[in-house]
This record gives structure tokens, sequence and C-alpha cells, in this order.
């Protein structure tokens, strides 16, 4: 049985590729569908392997790096739309708001799952001073 960075033993096979396990919340390490305890919220530990999921330091970044990039794609299909048809403004109001809230909800739990399963598979964590 192959060793995870840990010094745990993997089964064959796991982890899944990322885009799978940030898709289906899986546990990084046994693959387990346990990696959350709520909608955003990441469970204390994953009760098939036992990792430790509160060591994970994902914090703001999904939500900072979704509003970034999804901002950028709204305000760019904004201006194409105020250039090309010049739309009173609560149209505008009526087309980005919900489409920005929207998009930054449905995808900040996958991206959440992402980031704690790339943060364990490259054993990444709080530097230290030695």
């Amino acid at each position: 049985m192959p060793k995870d960075n840990q010094g745990v033993g993997v089964p064959d096979g796991a982890p899944a590729p990322l885009f799978v396990q940030a898709t289906r919340g899986l546990c990084p390490r046994c693959g387990a569908p346990t990696l959350f305890a709520g909608v955003l919220r990441f469970a204390d530990r994953c009760p098939a392997c036992c990792l430790d999921f509160s060591a994970f330091n994902v914090g703001d970044g999904a939500a900072a790096f979704l509003t970034l990039g999804i901002g950028t794609i709204v305000t760019i299909l904004g201006i194409v739309v105020e250039l090309a048809w010049s739309p009173p403004w609560w149209v505008h109001v009526a087309l980005w708001l919900p489409l920005t809230i929207a998009s930054v909800m449905l995808t900040t739990r996958w991206t959440k799952a992402a980031l704690a399963a790339l943060e364990w598979r490259n054993g990444a964590g709080e530097g230290r001073i030695k």
C-alpha cells in the first residue's frame, strides 16, 4: 500500500483526480465523501481515515479568487453589452448582480474543496522558523 505525505497507508487508486475530489467533496487522503459537514463548512475530521480537516487553511482564498475572476468576466460582459446595445442602467443591475452572486455561490464549495485537496497533496502549511 503506498504512503501519503503524512506517512499513512493509502488504498491503491486513491486519491481521486482533483476535479472528482472537489466535485464530490472527497477526503483528500482516503476518498470518502466526508469533507463537508454543511454546505460550505468543512467537517472536523474524516470518520473513515481520521484526517484532521481543521488543519486546512483555505480561509477566504476561494471567495476572493472567485470574486476577482468572476468579477472580471462580468465586467467584460457588461462593457460589451453597454457598447453593443446601450441598455438603461437597471438592465445592467438586473443582469449582472444576480449572475455574479449566483456564480460565486455555486462555485465556492468546489473551489474550497479543490484548495483543501491541493493543500493536502502538496503538504502546504504555515511557515515555521527553525
